[in-house]
């Protein structure tokens, strides 16, 4: 089924504040979020998924430092929470409403085949919890609750993009409605997967028991320096074309982080440093990382000095979300028989 234009054109997205935020969030979504604010063609709604961080055990103390630190680092990035609704998932009950509809929507042989679910679940996938096996129904809820018509993510959640429409498409021809859109993935920029500086291979990750794998936006200019100075590379110079990384997973790593922050194409950065070796392009990446990343950092120390502060815009974004989501479900539970 086609998306039409009677949706009003809606960007969502969200981030899992399950521990510290690292350059792979700050890249691969953060960034991207301010400039789908900052266009001012869609209205634009990100959010802390907090009931999706419970999926696994959760410390109660640490996932609400983790949510405010998130928030800081929302707003440190640039989210105007005027410009933009800004929201953690459990201030907002229409989400878990809706995530319990597609739940039985839904289809057990779907969820099954989940790649993230069978990663996360591993060897042991009965003594996981259900809310992991049923996470992507959630993350279905969360993104058309407010009928969003795009979702900005990294490359490993297309998937579950892909499950949102088939929700989507399956609620709609069950009750012979076009209600919901059929959402659309966006995947651009060269940082769309920001890979552990200690193997090219894997995706950057705060759970990570290698510090030096991520850099963190909590990291000072030192911290930064020093991580990208012993980051995973190869003997071999740095190539003038993008071919010539082939089969180079951590170089080209490396080469994708600078080409991001510098706000360019992997194919200019390599014209600018071919034949140039590692050693000397890892110092030139960490001066621009600090330089870009240093204000983030600052920003988000002084905001978490004020967590009040933190919790009124969540609380007010929750509010303006709400606006959206009450009248969706109550039109939900009307398509479905519910005596209201």
């Amino acid at each position: 089924m086609a998306e039409t234009p009677k949706f009003t054109p809606r960007v969502f997205s969200g981030i899992q504040p399950s521990g510290s935020l690292t350059l792979g969030n700050y890249l691969g979504a953060m960034t991207k979020f301010v400039d789908w604010q900052n266009r001012g063609t869609h209205e634009t709604i990100f959010c802390m998924v907090d009931l999706h961080a419970i999926t696994v055990p959760q410390a109660p103390d640490t996932l609400r430092h983790n949510t405010r630190e998130l928030c800081a680092g929302f707003l440190a990035s640039g989210i105007d929470p005027e410009k933009s609704i800004l929201i953690n998932q459990s201030r907002v009950p229409e989400h878990a409403q809706l995530g319990w509809i597609f739940n039985c929507v839904a289809r057990m042989g779907w969820m099954g085949r989940m790649t993230q679910w069978k990663d996360k679940s591993g060897k042991n996938a009965e003594a996981a919890s259900l809310g992991l096996f049923a996470y992507p129904a959630l993350m279905a809820a969360d993104i058309l609750l407010y009928k969003s018509t795009h979702v900005p993510v990294g490359e490993d959640q297309k998937q579950h993009i892909e499950l949102t429409r088939d929700i989507a498409a399956k609620f709609n021809h069950d009750y012979d409605v076009d209600f919901f859109p059929m959402t659309a993935p966006v995947i651009e920029g060269a940082a769309t997967r920001i890979m552990s500086l200690k193997d090219g291979t894997k995706k950057m990750s705060k759970s990570d028991p290698v510090e030096a794998s991520r850099i963190n936006l909590t990291d000072d200019a030192d911290a930064i320096a020093k991580k990208f100075k012993k980051a995973k590379t190869d003997p071999d110079p740095l190539p003038g074309t993008p071919e010539g990384l082939e089969g180079r997973p951590d170089a080209r790593n490396l080469v994708n982080i600078y080409a991001a922050l510098a706000e360019t194409s992997v194919a200019d950065v390599l014209a600018a440093n071919e034949g140039k070796m590692f050693g000397y392009f890892k110092q030139d990446l960490a001066d621009l990382a600090v330089s870009k990343l240093s204000p983030v950092s600052t920003e988000m120390a002084r905001l978490m000095k004020d967590p009040a502060e933190i919790d009124r815009v969540l609380a007010r974004g929750s509010e303006r979300a709400r606006e959206i989501s009450v009248p969706v479900l109550e039109q939900v539970y009307d398509i479905i028989g519910m005596v209201r």
